[in-house]
C-alpha cells in the first residue's frame, strides 16, 4: 500500500477502517494508529486521505449522528471531531489533509464512492407472504434518503451481523460473519453452510461470486436509483468481490440501462474459506483497491498479488 500511495495525491479509505464491532472500540483504535500513522505519512502536507464510515466502523460516528441526524446529501461533510474516536483517526492520518464524508463522497462529477453497507436491505424479500409487512419494516423506494436507509426497524444484513458480533462468544460470532458474507451475496439456502469449509474454498468463492452478480450489484444500484445518485460510476467496498476484473461480463457491473457502472475495492483480508490453495490473481485475494486517475475510469487492482498465501496466512 505505502509503495503504491508514492504518486498518489488523494487516498479514500472506504469504510470498516477499524473493526468497531468486536471488543472494545478504544483497543480497536489503538491498534490501528501505527498504519494510519504510516499511510498519513506517506501521502504528506500536500495529499488528502478521505475517510468514509462503514457498518464496522459506523461507531466512529454513530454518537454524532445520534445528536445531530444523519447527514443531509449523498456526500455531506462530518466534522474531524464529531466524536472523540473519530477525532483520534483523524489526527492518526497527519501530515495529511483529512475530510470524513457519509454515507458516500463524489470524488467527481461522474464519480459517487461509498462503503455500500445500504445494499443490504436489499437483500432481504421487499414483499413478505403471510408475514405482516409491518414486521420487517419498510424498505426504501424512490426519492429516499440516507434518514431511510439508516432508521432503524428495516430488514438489514448489517443490522443482524452487528448484533450477532457482540452477543456471541467469538467462535460464533465469526462463524455468524461468515453466513452473513453469505447473505450478503444473495441469502443462500441454508444447504450452502456445508460449504463453510477450507477445502471447499474453490467452490465457496465461485458460488459466492455467481451469488454477488446476482444479487449485490443489483441491491446497490437499486440503493443508487432510490437515492437518487446521478453518477456514471459508483464504487463500493462492503462486499469483498474485487471488479470488475479482465474477465468478467462488464454488463454484470451496472445499473439497469448500463449506468451506474460499478466498481468494488476487494478486500485486505486473507480468508481460508475463499483462498485456501488458491493463488493469484483472485477476486477475493487481498490487497484489492481501485485507481482512478484524473480523467479515466475507475480500475481495479491486486496490490499484494505478488505475494503468496504463506506470506498472508501466517
Amino acid at each position: 500500500m505505502l509503495r503504491a500511495l508514492e504518486h498518489v495525491q488523494r487516498l479514500v479509505l472506504l469504510g470498516d477502517v477499524v473493526e468497531l464491532m468486536e471488543g472494545a472500540p478504544e483497543c480497536a483504535v489503538q491498534s490501528a494508529l501505527p498504519v494510519l500513522r504510516a499511510l498519513g505519512e506517506q501521502i504528506g502536507p500536500g495529499g488528502e486521505i478521505i475517510v468514509v464510515p462503514g457498518n464496522h466502523d459506523r461507531a466512529l460516528i454513530t454518537p454524532w449522528m445520534q445528536r445531530c441526524g444523519v447527514p443531509v446529501g449523498l456526500g455531506a461533510a462530518v466534522p474531524l471531531d464529531a466524536t472523540a474516536l473519530l477525532a483520534q483517526v483523524v489526527s492518526s492520518l497527519a501530515p495529511a489533509q483529512v475530510r470524513v464524508h457519509y454515507p458516500g463522497v463524489w470524488l467527481s462529477d461522474r464519480v459517487w464512492a461509498t462503503h455500500g453497507h445500504y445494499l443490504d436491505r436489499h437483500l432481504l424479500p421487499e414483499h413478505a407472504f403471510g408475514i405482516a409487512r409491518g414486521l420487517l419494516g419498510r424498505v426504501p423506494r424512490a426519492g429516499a434518503t440516507p434518514s431511510d436507509y439508516e432508521r432503524s426497524g428495516g430488514p438489514s444484513v448489517t443490522r443482524i451481523e452487528s448484533v450477532l458480533a457482540r452477543r456471541l462468544p467469538r467462535p460464533l460470532a465469526a462463524l455468524a460473519d461468515d453466513v452473513a458474507q453469505l447473505l450478503r451475496a444473495a441469502t443462500m439456502p441454508v444447504a450452502g453452510l456445508r460449504l463453510l469449509n477450507p477445502r471447499m474454498a474453490r467452490l465457496t468463492s465461485l458460488l459466492l461470486g455467481a451469488q454477488m452478480m446476482r444479487a449485490s450489484i443489483p441491491a446497490l444500484a437499486r440503493v443508487t436509483q432510490r437515492l437518487g445518485v446521478d453518477a456514471d460510476w459508483v464504487i463500493f467496498g462492503h462486499v469483498h468481490r474485487r471488479g470488475p476484473l479482465a474477465a468478467d461480463n462488464p454488463g454484470i457491473w451496472s445499473g439497469p440501462g448500463g449506468r451506474p457502472r460499478i466498481a468494488n475495492t476487494g478486500a485486505w483480508v486473507y480468508d481460508p474459506l475463499l483462498l485456501h490453495r488458491a493463488r493469484p490473481p483472485h477476486p477475493y485475494w487481498p490487497g484489492g483497491a481501485i485507481m482512478l486517475d484524473d480523467d479515466g475510469d475507475p480500475r481495479a487492482v491486486g496490490l499484494l498479488d505478488h505475494l503468496g498465501a504463506s506470506a498472508l496466512s501466517g
